[in-house]
């Protein structure tokens, strides 16, 4: 039985962290778009304002981020038929991320309020987790490009709607690779203090 609750304990851990990470990161995303849009004036390349962008910005996460929206539009952006096939693809994620994430919370406050123990995650795996990343890590941060590359060949193998063509899609013109590499630092950093909080618990 303790076996089993250790199991579920590192998974718990796991499934909240990567959660929290990707929820936080989406959050971020707004203030950060709004910066990146500012500094590097992309809203000139798609000859919008900048209110315009991130109003376009927010029917998007709207489409990838509430379960029952079915249909992506935006009133200034074109999006072909391969790029809302690829839009689908990151709501099913995105919306898996987001129900995990209540999940967890949901059973954080159960326990609290129970004064339940066995979600304390045991150092040595908190270690384990806080340096998992760090493999990845120098190639994120020296080449982000093909980090990017790679991870979309990870997580949406066999596929190649990725493969945003401006001219059809100009969301991606507004979607650099700056706004990309910090949202995926946000989740990062949120992911290492998630384990070297667990690392420090008494």
């Amino acid at each position: 039985m303790n076996k089993r609750n250790n199991i579920l304990t590192i998974i718990y851990n796991f499934i909240f962290a990567v959660s929290t990470s990707v929820v936080t990161a989406l959050v971020a995303s707004w203030p950060l778009l709004f910066v990146f849009v500012l500094v590097q004036k992309t809203n000139k390349t798609v000859n919008l304002s900048v209110g315009q962008v991130m109003s376009n910005y927010n029917q998007l996460m709207w489409y990838l981020i509430w379960p029952f929206k079915r249909k992506l539009r935006m009133s200034n952006l074109h999006t072909s038929s391969m790029a809302a096939g690829h839009f689908a693809d990151v709501k099913k994620l995105f919306v898996l991320a987001i129900i995990a994430f209540l999940c967890c919370l949901i059973i954080l406050f159960w326990c609290k309020k129970r004064n339940k123990k066995f979600l304390r995650l045991n150092k040595v795996w908190a270690l384990v987790f806080l340096l998992l990343p760090v493999a990845i890590l120098p190639f994120a941060l020296t080449n982000f490009d093909n980090f990017f590359i790679t991870f979309h060949h990870l997580f949406f193998a066999g596929s190649n709607t990725w493969l945003f063509d401006p001219v059809t899609d100009p969301i991606i013109n507004v979607l650099t690779e700056g706004f990309f590499a910090s949202c995926f630092a946000i989740a990062g950093i949120v992911y290492e203090l998630y384990f070297a909080d667990k690392l420090l618990q008494k």
